[in-house]
């Protein structure tokens, strides 16, 4: 399937690896001229340079400064029609570790750094009445554990501001959405999870250890992880003429690990 994405330029924040990363790939093999984003710009290029039809920008949009540079390097390929907002971090911490300050953090990495995005990319794409802005958000942000209260928060607030903006651009052809990834299999997760398997009797093989860790931690249908191509397949569909009529919505894919008939 075509998803017309040929003619697009597409910033990707937090692409350097991961979720960014498949991200930034399926849409440039659909078509869509992509920039990484990232701190380091040794790995952008890497990336930008293995997908080929792509460019780097580099900046820490935690602060104004460094969102004002990320901007101003994706800009200098021409304009930004289709923004991912996937940048973002957390750490385990459980409430009586989890300080004021480090919400504080939190809240600006997770949530104020895509406002500053939004705030600098989307008055352009009103003017040319044609952008896609998606958010990464997940599904703590609805059913939070108690663990890593601070990251649980900056999620809901990531999914408020999408749909917030989604009514602010009612009347133009520039969408807000979220996509709500579950728990996804990347590299450092799965290590994680084979050096904790002794501990928890989860089996000595991946698939053991898989089938097991996702019924005792993240239990969902499909009992396993998703994979960063599942998520990044939900975003490249928001991200194209099809889903013009999708507006302020979330796409789970979380293999229903969220619960709920709405």
């Amino acid at each position: 399937m075509d998803l017309q994405l040929k003619g697009h330029r597409a910033l990707i924040t937090g692409s350097t690896s991961g979720l960014g990363e498949a991200t930034a790939r399926l849409l440039a093999a659909e078509g869509a001229e992509v920039v990484i984003h990232g701190r380091n710009a040794d790995r952008a290029r890497a990336v930008a340079d293995s997908i080929g039809n792509a460019s780097f920008a580099i900046g820490d949009l935690g602060t104004d400064a460094g969102a004002d540079q990320t901007v101003e390097q994706a800009l200098a390929g021409g304009p930004i029609d289709i923004l991912v907002n996937n940048a973002g971090a957390y750490e385990h911490l459980p409430w009586a570790e989890a300080t004021a300050e480090i919400w504080q953090h939190t809240y600006n990495i997770n949530v104020v750094s895509g406002v500053r995005m939004i705030q600098r990319l989307v008055p352009a794409m009103r003017e040319r009445d044609y952008g896609r802005v998606v958010t990464i958000g997940g599904g703590l942000s609805m059913q939070p554990f108690d663990n890593h209260p601070h990251y649980n928060a900056s999620l809901a607030a990531r999914h408020n501001l999408a749909v917030s903006l989604a009514r602010d651009l009612a009347g133009t052809k520039v969408t807000s959405n979220v996509v709500a990834p579950g728990a996804i299999l990347v590299p450092a997760v799965q290590d994680f999870l084979t050096r904790l398997s002794p501990e928890r009797g989860w089996g000595e093989t991946w698939e053991e250890i898989e089938y097991n860790s996702v019924r005792e931690i993240v239990p969902n249908d499909r009992v396993r992880y998703g994979r960063p191509d599942e998520i990044a397949g939900a975003v490249a569909y928001l991200c194209g003429p099809y889903a013009e009529y999708i507006s302020g919505a979330t796409i789970r894919v979380d293999g229903g690990t969220v619960r709920g008939a709405f």
